[in-house]
């Protein structure tokens, strides 16, 4: 590979930063693709992974396998720390600096505990690989020690399970919850009922789902109450503390809580120097490109894009796509010496699945729930899967739970022994 070529930077391995590499593959250019994972990660299904329906592995592809037939691409494991936009240089980690021609930010977004940061260790979030396993872990360990609990009131707490924040997150996460929990594990447990289960949504607006039609956030909230999701709008929790979720004077005992309430916009985008909005995303020109520097764009969840109707574009996988091939483009049409195109969203719709055949659609004209709903969502999802042989494979499990209400991937893989409330050992299934 040429060094007189241009180096195009892309920070991020999501969807936005792969589709951009992918457009770039046959442009005369060098790409260096860097990430603080070696994977990229599905997001939209790792509520999949935290209820033990799917594995890591079968949601994540390494970054260097998807690429590996680019051969202008290479791919960095490294940790970016900031941004110097006046020497072209992208500051890593271990203090080196890598300079670049373009450079297209996709770092994405963070959890948000809105000035709460210390609820963070008590109420994990769901962005991560890693927070998909904690959370599957302590979902399960909580039937484990429930099984031999002898005090009541800790034996309710341990099988209370309360999701805060009412968006697709959030419902995803508890409607598949409530049904793992009492359709499939119960079964393996010979002291647990299934009427003793709560599982508790709590949403802050006056509806879940606040980001889609009335009509259908209505059925989504009946859809998750056939479920047995105790829904509370109108809620907001004042305090989290080890055991329990405090709303005003109202206290929740519970060993399992967990944050789908908010997202913050990745810290790197504050180093660029350019304005912010509140949430901490970047404003971006029509372009996608940032003011004073069109060598730089910034897409997919970290920037501020607003679409023809004057609304933000949503922080989701179609949007990032669209965004991520859209500065290729435009630096493919520097390098041809054409004039650039503003950036205009294509909105595909809105999907949010609930539960085992449970789902609900926007599809601007078309909005629908209930199974159609979920067989939409399951094909659009399986199809921007980046790896075929995962989609097949995802494919397979989906069925195989489906059809058999089957939940395999029950593995506990750390376990802290201080906290099991009697001598006798812990069974791991």
């Amino acid at each position: 590979m040429s060094h007189s070529l241009p180096h195009v930077v892309i920070i991020g391995g999501g969807f936005g930063g792969l589709y951009a590499a992918r457009e770039l593959r046959r442009a005369p250019v060098r790409v260096t693709v860097i990430d603080h994972h070696n994977h990229h990660l599905f997001q939209p299904l790792l509520y999949e992974v935290a209820t033990a329906a799917l594995s890591p592995g079968e949601i994540a592809e390494p970054i260097r396998h998807i690429l590996r037939r680019q051969r202008n691409t290479c791919v960095r494991l490294a940790e970016v720390i900031g941004i110097d936009v006046t020497a072209r240089q992208v500051k890593l980690s271990n203090h080196e600096e890598v300079p670049y021609d373009y450079l297209i930010v996709a770092t994405g977004v963070t959890h948000s505990y809105f000035g709460h940061n210390e609820w963070a260790e008590v109420a994990p979030g769901l962005k991560t690989l890693e927070d998909a396993i904690e959370i599957r872990r302590r979902f399960l360990l909580a039937f484990e020690k429930a099984e031999w609990e002898p005090d009541p009131k800790r034996r309710r707490a341990l099988l209370t399970f309360v999701i805060i924040g009412g968006g697709p997150t959030g419902v995803e996460l508890a409607g598949t919850m409530s049904e793992v929990a009492r359709r499939m594990l119960v079964k393996d447990f010979k002291h647990i009922d299934a009427g003793s289960i709560r599982v508790i949504l709590l949403e802050g607006l006056p509806r879940v789902l606040p980001a889609y039609p009335e009509n259908l956030s209505e059925s989504a909230k009946k859809q998750l109450e056939k479920l047995g999701v105790e829904v509370r709008v109108n809620t907001r929790v004042t305090g989290i503390e080890p055991g329990a979720v405090l709303i005003g004077q109202e206290r929740i005992e519970t060993e399992n809580i967990f944050w789908a309430a908010g997202v913050a916009a990745s810290p790197l985008g504050a180093t660029l120097g350019v304005p912010l909005d509140r949430n901490g995303r970047v404003e971006v020109k029509v372009d996608l490109s940032i003011e004073n520097h069109p060598e730089v764009f910034v897409i997919g969840d970290l920037a501020a894009v607003t679409d023809a109707e004057g609304k933000k574009v949503p922080g989701v996988a179609p949007a990032a796509i669209q965004m991520g091939c859209h500065a290729a483009k435009n630096i493919q049409a520097d390098l041809k010496g054409l004039p650039r195109k503003p950036f205009i969203y294509k909105d595909k719709g809105k999907l949010a699945t609930i539960g085992r055949a449970a789902a609900v659609a926007d599809l601007g004209r078309f909005q629908f729930s209930g199974l159609f709903a979920w067989l939409a969502w399951l094909i659009v999802h399986i199809y921007f899967l980046i790896g075929f042989d995962n989609r097949l494979l995802v494919l397979f499990q989906w069925a195989w739970a489906y059809l058999g209400l089957n939940r395999s991937t029950r593995l506990i893989t750390y376990y802290e022994t201080q906290y099991e409330p009697s001598p006798k050992p812990q069974k791991i299934i």
